[in-house]
């Protein structure tokens, strides 16, 4: 990203407010190292395990769906991500424009809430990948107080580079990207060495019900990032080529999320007790040897980090959105500290990790589909957002509608949800239409919440689109009343 008066210092000074057009100077390739950051963690490999011990897939279905499940979800990320150079606002904030300042609120809840999971799990696998680190080099066994001081030093570490803002967290993802890639390789050409491929090619296949749901399995991860995108693309310019920022997305997250996937559906053969690991980290050190093992986890702990700090980033903006009127970076704090006491107790009372981690995700995707149906619905219809109007949150704003909410959008948003979650099964909840469908069977419940929320909104009545007066970037950042 280039220099601008806002970004040109290592603390981001910019919050929720409209970019002015001056300032929009970001270039369009500079998303695929941000979308290869957010895939380098050793999660991948641990749902690539998955497709194998927990739905039978054999290596062939498990490439068909790690092919497949960055473009399905990284597909709406980059298509999601337009509405941020169409804006020139994070995510949440455009939000306003569909829902309403008061409606907007209630998706806004339930995403900044849904993140607080996401960043658990993050920070939890953080946690365990410094533990191996310790216990291949030193021989150091995990204790409870040890798991404690290593999910601490993984969440501070978390908050300092999310806090700094979208050029630290750019400027990390770019050399990540080029570390991962390469250790990434030595790993794949020692699996390629040492699988025993009989074993591995000779797996009876799966269902066709299964790898449709490994699908949805592995795009959950993208989903979640889908409210995030406007967040990455609010500073490029009105003119981006809107194809070429879906074209980037997908092939940064595909180029990490398909190996990945595939060399965790090769490891798990060797490893089959993964499904009952309560540490989903440790078994790298079983398969790799240990010279090739600990760069590999350094590198992968690099990509945690960078995972969470551009969750957490996100999640300043949605938590200045629900009205915390504070700078963005101190907002960014109330996660840290909420995935800190939540990762606490998923480390000392979790038995199995792969368990609780597919349950998350099977809702996940739902809290977020609801909103996506929505907002992508409503990006049909609008081409543009008024600045003054996103950043009054008083009755003068354009975005008020009816009493602070719009009601088409916020009764389709309700209703989506409320669909999805029925046709949804997991571990901690199964919805009464989670069987005997194919919705349910096929794991399509945020499927069916992205369609039910989007064609709702379509045929309802909506208040009038607003348009942006000219001038309306520069004056929003005096009306804004929320620095960073």
């Amino acid at each position: 990203m280039r220099k601008t008066a806002e970004t040109e210092g290592a603390l981001e000074t910019r919050g929720i407010e409209q970019v002015p057009d001056h300032e929009r100077t970001a270039r369009i390739r500079e998303l695929f190292p941000t979308w290869v950051g957010a895939n380098i963690s050793v999660l991948l490999l641990t749902m690539g395990a998955s497709l194998v011990v927990a739905y039978h897939l054999d290596v062939w279905q498990a490439l068909v769906v790690a092919a497949a499940a960055p473009v399905v979800s990284y597909g709406l990320v980059g298509l999601i991500g337009i509405a941020g150079k169409r804006g020139g606002a994070p995510g949440m904030a455009l939000s306003r424009a569909v829902f309403g300042q008061r409606g907007n609120l209630l998706p806004g809840s339930l995403i900044w809430v849904a993140r607080w999971g996401w960043e658990t799990i993050n920070a939890v696998t953080g946690a365990y990948a410094m533990l191996t680190i310790l216990k291949i080099v030193f021989g150091v066994d995990a204790s409870g107080v040890l798991d404690m001081v290593m999910l601490l030093a993984f969440v501070v570490a978390t908050f300092a580079i999310s806090g700094l803002g979208i050029n630290a967290v750019q400027r990390c993802n770019k050399y990540a990207t080029y570390l991962f890639g390469l250790f990434s390789v030595l790993v794949l050409g020692h699996l390629v060495v040492r699988t025993d491929w009989s074993a591995v090619v000779g797996r009876p296949a799966g269902s066709a019900a299964a790898v449709i749901t490994g699908i949805g399995l592995i795009a959950a991860g993208g989903v979640s990032w889908i409210p995030s995108a406007p967040d990455f693309t609010r500073y490029l310019p009105r003119t981006a080529s809107s194809k070429a920022i879906v074209g980037t997305t997908v092939g940064g997250a595909g180029l990490v999320v398909l190996p990945m996937v595939l060399m965790g559906a090769v490891m798990a053969v060797s490893t089959p007790d993964l499904a009952s690991a309560a540490d989903p980290v440790s078994f790298l050190g079983e398969i790799l040897p240990t010279w090739l093992a600990v760069p590999y986890l350094l590198i992968a702990l690099i990509g945690m980090l960078l995972i969470n700090s551009m969750s957490m980033y996100s999640a300043g903006f949605t938590a200045q959105t629900l009205g915390f009127r504070v700078p963005r970076h101190w907002a960014v704090s109330v996660n840290a500290v909420i995935s800190l006491a939540f990762g606490g107790v998923l480390m000392l009372v979790a038995t199995s990790f792969l368990g609780s981690f597919i349950a998350f995700l099977s809702l996940l995707a739902v809290a977020f589909s609801a909103w996506v149906g929505v907002f992508g619905a409503d990006m049909l219809r609008r081409a543009e957002y008024d600045g003054r109007a996103l950043a009054d949150t008083t009755r003068t704003s354009a975005y008020w509608y009816w009493g602070g909410f719009s009601p088409a959008a916020v009764a389709s948003w309700a209703a989506g949800l409320g669909a999805g979650l029925m046709f949804t099964a997991s571990d901690w909840f199964t919805g009464p239409l989670a069987r005997n469908n194919v919705v349910g069977e096929y794991g399509l419940g945020w499927v069916a919440t992205i369609v039910i929320s989007g064609l709702l909104y379509t045929v309802l009545p909506k208040p009038a689109v607003a348009t942006a007066p000219a001038g309306a970037p520069e004056r929003a950042e005096e009306r804004a009343g929320v620095g960073a």
